[in-house]
C-alpha cells in the first residue's frame, strides 16, 4: 500500500511538470529561442511583429452548427493557444508596429452577420493590444485575405462583404512608412480577376500605378496575401515542413472570375516587381513556410511566406515574423542593411497534445501493472540488489581485513646500535575460528552433531497443496469454480487504480483549468 501511495504521488508530480510546460513553459522557451534580426538596432530602425493566416474557426470550417459543443471546444482551445502565442511570445518582444497577412477569418465571406461579427469579437480578443505590458497605440495594419472577402467571382455576387470588411479592418490597398520604409498593401485577390472591368480590380490597378510613377526615394516592401507566381516545385527552402504546393487555379462559369488560386500569375507577378520595385515581398495564403528568389531586371528579390500561427490550419510548426526596417546606409549599396528578418516558431501544440495522450496511456498502465509490494517484489530487481552488495562487500573487504590485522597485533621493543628505539610487530598465533552455527564436536574421527537437529520437522509436501480452479465431482467429473482469490486481487488493483486516478485528476484538473483561464481571461 506504500508503495502505491509513493508512485501516486510521483505520477502526480509528472502531471504538474507536464502541464506546466505544456500551458505555459513552451511559450517562455519559444519566446526565448528568437529574438530581432539584430541585438543593436539603430534608433532609425522600426520593429514590426507579422502574424498570418488565423483563419479563426466557425461553422463552416467543420460543418457543425454554430450550436455544437464540438465546434465550441474546437473553438476555444485554438483560440486560447493564438491568444497565448500573441501574448506570451509575440508582444513580450515590444514592437512597434503589428502586421496581419490576411485571412482572419475561416469563413469570412459566407457567415452571415451576426456570426462575422462574433467571429470579430472573437479575433479582437486574441489579439488583443490591452496588455499592461503593451503600448495600446501601437498601430496594426491588416490584409485582406480570400477568407476575409473571397475571390472576384464573389465579389460580383456579394460587393457587400468588401464593405463589411473594410468598415472594420481599413482600406484593401494602402501603404504605410515604417522608419523610412515603405510598405505596400495590395488585395491580391483582385488582381487577376477575369472581369476585366470590375472597379475592384481597377481600383487596385491604379493605386499601384499610382505608387510607381511617386519620385519616393525610400525602399519598399510589398505585402501581398496570395504569393507571387513560382514555377511548379520551386523549393522553398530549410524551413518548409509539408509538400510543395504547386499553381491551381479555378474559374467560374462564363467567366465570371476566379474562385481560387495558389499564386499569382506569372503575369501579374512580373507586373507588380516592375512598377514597385521592392527590396522584399511577404505574403501568407500558403499555411507554411517558403522562401523564395525572383528574377528581376534590377536585381533579385527575396520573397518569405509565412506560415499561419494556428496549430488547426494544417501546419505542424507555426510561426510569425520578426522584421526590423530602416534606412539604408549612405555608404552601402546592399539592400539587406534596409530591411531585416528572422523567422520564428511557435509552440508545437499537437505535439504537447500526443504528449498528453501517451501520458495517460502510460499512467493507467503503470497503475494496473505496478507491483502491489513496489519494485523489491520484483525478481530482477532482489537480484540486482543483492549483486551490488555483494560488490559493496568485495570492494570494503581487503579494507576491513587490514584494518582488523593492524588491531590484533603485538608489538615489541627493539634497540638498535646507535640506542634509538624502534617497534616491531610480531606475528601471533590465532586460534582456529569455530563455528558456532555448527556445533559440531570432534572425537578423533567421529563428528557429533547436536540432537536438536534430529526434532526439526521435515517440511510436508501433503500440508501444501494447490487447489486448482476446478474440483471434482462425486460421478468423476469436473466443474468449472472462479477463484475466489483472484476476483478478490482483481477488484482490489482496480479500486487502487480508480483511487490513484481520482487523486491524480483532482489535483492536476484544477491546476490544467487554472492554467486556461489565466490566459484566457483579459488582464
Amino acid at each position: 500500500m506504500q508503495s502505491a501511495t509513493r508512485l501516486t504521488l510521483l505520477l502526480c508530480a509528472a502531471w504538474a511538470a507536464a502541464l506546466l510546460y505544456g500551458e505555459m513553459g513552451a511559450y517562455w522557451a519559444a519566446h526565448l529561442s528568437c529574438s530581432w534580426p539584430s541585438a543593436h538596432l539603430p534608433d532609425n530602425h522600426v520593429k514590426v511583429a507579422i502574424v498570418a493566416d488565423p483563419q479563426l474557426m466557425d461553422s463552416t470550417s467543420l460543418g457543425l452548427p454554430q450550436s455544437s459543443l464540438v465546434l465550441q471546444a474546437v473553438e476555444f482551445f485554438t483560440d486560447l493557444n493564438m491568444r497565448r502565442s500573441f501574448q506570451s511570445v509575440i508582444l513580450p518582444y515590444k514592437p512597434d508596429v503589428v502586421l496581419f497577412l490576411g485571412d482572419h477569418f475561416d469563413g469570412g465571406p459566407y457567415l452571415p452577420n451576426k456570426e462575422w461579427q462574433e467571429s470579430l469579437f472573437r479575433f479582437k480578443h486574441i489579439f488583443s493590444m490591452n496588455e499592461q505590458r503593451m503600448n495600446p497605440h501601437v498601430p496594426v495594419y491588416y490584409l485582406s485575405g480570400n477568407h476575409d472577402i473571397g475571390y472576384s467571382a464573389f465579389h460580383s455576387i456579394h460587393p457587400e462583404v468588401i464593405r463589411r470588411y473594410e468598415k472594420e479592418f481599413g482600406p484593401r490597398n494602402f501603404h504605410f512608412l515604417a522608419g523610412k520604409v515603405d510598405f505596400v498593401v495590395v488585395d491580391a485577390q483582385t488582381l487577376d480577376a477575369g472581369v476585366k472591368e470590375s472597379k475592384e480590380r481597377s481600383s487596385s490597378w491604379e493605386f499601384i500605378k499610382t505608387l510607381s510613377s511617386g519620385k519616393e526615394s525610400n525602399p519598399k516592401v510589398l505585402l501581398t496575401h496570395i504569393p507571387l507566381y513560382r514555377p511548379d516545385n520551386t523549393a522553398c527552402g530549410p524551413h518548409r515542413s509539408s509538400p510543395i504546393i504547386n499553381q491551381r487555379v479555378s474559374n467560374a462559369a462564363m467567366g465570371q472570375g476566379i474562385t481560387y488560386q495558389n499564386y499569382l500569375s506569372k503575369e501579374t507577378s512580373d507586373l507588380l516587381l516592375s512598377l514597385l520595385k521592392p527590396v522584399l515581398v511577404l505574403s501568407g495564403h500558403d499555411h507554411d513556410q517558403c522562401t523564395v528568389v525572383h528574377s528581376t531586371p534590377f536585381g533579385p528579390v527575396t520573397e518569405h511566406t509565412l506560415g499561419t500561427i494556428s496549430w488547426q490550419q494544417g501546419n505542424l510548426y507555426p510561426s510569425f515574423m520578426l522584421l526590423s526596417a530602416g534606412a539604408k546606409s549612405t555608404n552601402s549599396t546592399d539592400s539587406s542593411h534596409e530591411v531585416l528578418t528572422n523567422l520564428c516558431f511557435l509552440p508545437k501544440q499537437t505535439h504537447i497534445y500526443i504528449w498528453y495522450i501517451c501520458q495517460f496511456v502510460f499512467t493507467i498502465l503503470l497503475l494496473i501493472f505496478w507491483p502491489a509490494n513496489g519494485l523489491s517484489s520484483l525478481p530482477f530487481a532482489n537480484t540486482f540488489v543483492s549483486f551490488m552488495r555483494s560488490v559493496g562487500a568485495e570492494l570494503f573487504s581487503s579494507r576491513t581485513k587490514e584494518k582488523d590485522d593492524e588491531e590484533d597485533a603485538e608489538y615489541e621493543m627493539v634497540w638498535d646500535a646507535e640506542g634509538s628505539m624502534h617497534l616491531v610487530k610480531k606475528a601471533v598465533a590465532r586460534a582456529p575460528a569455530s563455528n558456532s552455527d555448527s556445533r559440531t564436536t570432534a572425537r578423533g574421527s567421529v563428528v557429533a552433531r547436536p540432537t536438536a537437529r534430529k526434532h526439526q520437522q521435515e517440511p510436508d509436501s501433503s500440508v501444501h497443496v494447490e487447489m486448482g480452479p476446478e474440483v471434482v465431482s462425486d460421478d468423476g467429473g469436473r466443474l468449472p469454480r472462479p477463484s475466489k482469490l483472484k476476483v478478490r486481487k482483481v477488484l482490489q488493483r482496480l479500486f487502487r487504480v480508480i483511487q490513484s486516478v481520482v487523486i491524480i485528476a483532482a489535483l492536476n484538473v484544477s491546476l490544467y483549468m487554472m492554467l486556461l483561464f489565466k490566459d484566457w481571461i483579459d488582464r
